[in-house]
């Protein structure tokens, strides 16, 4: 079976909303899946679920209405959060410049069954474990089952300290869900971390559970219990390691990112500039898990190993676990799923975790301009199946939120040979020349786009779906293989842009994209006409030109 509720006292809530509210609600046959009720003065009340918003009624809510509702709620916090006694439930508030509260948000708290069984062999070994994933995944209703099973089934000392009583619900009893684990409420939110530093010295807990490490005090309270042989079960802000990597009030969780300042001769040897990134110390959290979905998890049980590949510009390899329709988990791939170009990359790598400062936070390797990827497109036959991406350097969490926000047929995808096209930005594909290789080797389109924000992914995965559909038209035609004056051209117009958009008003120096002696050629002779030095690296095809700045 799946994993099913135990309770969600879900009557409890209703009967506080306005009883147009109820009696629309009483009419559906979802009630199993709503996540939150929303009330706004002034406006239609609406449900919504995993993947729609519905309206109740046809009469905007009232100020009665709103106002009978708070009288049925107990005092709402400095963050503006309240419960009900005994429920998982939570109702946030909205105010006004007048502190008057204008709009109500009713979170349904749920306790599940199951989903402890995707990682009970991780919170088995002792170590601390880092849940991650977008809001609304179910990581608090993960983190509370993991405290009950630590405390009932293993007998473990837990100790849950409890923001706002999200995990134990409202009151000074805490929810059945914990079960005999203890709770610490947190009276105001910024004193999470005082409680942290309390529970250990006055409570000798062998684990503490946490929700929502979001600040640098609490991240440095997290270190100073784990040093302390505490194991940690908390989540934080952030979709994947890759997020906390850029976040520096979160970094130290996963050991934290120093820049470092080589010498003229270091940096020569390695050819690379004299600033670079490492990871500064071991992680708080040796292991970690993105949440994707409630029943997919991507398992990091090496931390520090996945941190310094993005640091060299490469993808980590988590394992990914799935929880089967009869309760059981099974693992989705395996190291052999590995593409061929990423294992051939990360065996060559030396074992320094230092790369770029700026390939991080801001990529200064100009590699391809968009209009390149127009000219990058596969040769593969376009069928009906959904279009299959393999993102490098990029969130596969951000573009299954842009898929699903638009319903695309599109999935994205962790193996090369299962792959429609490859989607990457600027320096992602500079640091993994053999995928780059294979790909083009396979005629599998790569398309280049400049960041890693939503809206440059979004774009991109539309345009790429567009370009498909005007290939599907007919079936019998592959897509055209770019010729080599559209190549030349190409190789050009990324030099262009790296001298005039990097090298010459930001005095960075650019490597560009390995070429063939032919277009080398050209791309010097352009580079003397900005009156500017380059020199030449790599062996046979593998060549590539870096540009210094005056």
């Amino acid at each position: 079976m799946k994993p099913t509720p135990i309770t969600d006292d879900l009557d409890r809530l209703l009967e506080l909303l306005p009883p147009a509210v109820q009696q629309a609600l009483s009419n559906t046959n979802s009630r199993t899946d709503l996540l939150e009720v929303v009330l706004d003065l002034g406006r239609l009340p609406e449900a919504r679920y995993p993947n729609k918003v519905r309206t109740l009624g046809d009469q905007h809510l009232s100020r009665n209405d709103l106002q009978a509702t708070i009288n049925c709620l107990g005092v709402f916090g400095s963050d503006n959060r309240t419960g009900i006694e005994r429920t998982l439930h939570r109702i946030s508030a909205i105010r006004n410049r007048q502190q008057e509260i204008v709009g109500l948000t009713c979170r349904v708290g749920r306790a599940v069954f199951g989903t402890v069984e995707m990682v009970r062999d991780l919170i088995e070994t002792n170590q601390s474990l880092l849940l991650m994933g977008r809001p609304g995944v179910g990581k608090t209703t993960a983190l509370r089952e993991i405290a009950r099973v630590l405390a009932d089934d293993l007998h473990r000392r837990v100790v849950v300290i409890d923001t706002s009583n999200e995990i134990a619900g409202d009151g000074d009893i805490p929810h059945p869900a914990i079960g005999k684990a203890r709770r610490m409420q947190v009276a105001r939110p910024e004193h999470q971390h005082q409680v942290m530093i309390e529970a250990v010295e006055n409570h000798m807990p062998e684990v503490i559970v946490i929700d929502e490490i979001g600040t640098e005090l609490e991240t440095q309270a997290a270190r100073t219990i784990a040093e302390r042989g505490v194991q940690l079960i908390a989540t934080a802000h952030g979709n994947a390691i890759a997020n906390l990597v850029k976040n520096p009030t979160l970094s130290d969780l996963i050991g934290g990112i120093q820049s470092v300042t080589l010498g003229d001769e270091e940096a020569r040897r390695r050819r690379s500039q004299k600033t670079v990134l490492e990871r500064a110390a071991e992680p708080t959290f040796p292991m970690a898990v993105e949440i994707n979905t409630r029943t997919n998890w991507s398992i990091h049980k090496d931390v520090a190993s996945s941190v310094d590949l993005l640091l060299r510009g490469q993808l980590p390899r988590p394992q990914e676990r799935e929880l089967g329709n009869n309760g059981a988990m099974r693992l989705i791939n395996s190291a052999k799923s590995q593409p061929s170009g990423m294992k051939s990359a990360a065996n060559t790598q030396p074992s320094t975790s230092k790369v770029h400062a700026q390939s991080i936070y801001k990529p200064t390797l100009l590699k391809h301009n968009e209009i390149t990827s127009s000219t990058l497109t596969s040769n593969k036959q376009i069928g009906t199946n959904p279009l299959k991406i393999l993102c490098c350097g990029l969130s596969p969490q951000l573009v299954d939120e842009a898929i699903r926000r638009h319903n695309w047929p599109a999935c994205w995808v962790r193996d090369l040979d299962q792959a429609d096209v490859v989607l990457s930005i600027r320096n992602g594909l500079s640091q993994n020349q053999t995928l780059r290789r294979e790909a083009k080797e396979s005629q599998i389109a790569i398309h280049v786009i400049k960041s890693d924000t939503f809206h440059q992914i979004e774009r991109a995965i539309e345009r790429l779906l567009t370009r498909r559909k005007e290939s599907a038209c007919d079936h019998h035609s592959t897509a055209p293989r770019p010729n080599n004056m559209e190549d030349d051209l190409a190789a050009l117009e990324e030099c262009r842009l790296a001298l005039e958009k990097v090298v010459v008003p930001l005095g960075k120096p650019v490597e560009l994209l390995p070429r063939s002696q032919r277009v080398l050629e050209m791309q010097i002779d352009l580079v003397k006409r900005y009156h500017l030095r380059s020199d030449l690296f790599g062996q046979a095809n593998q060549q590539r030109l870096r540009v210094y700045p005056p």
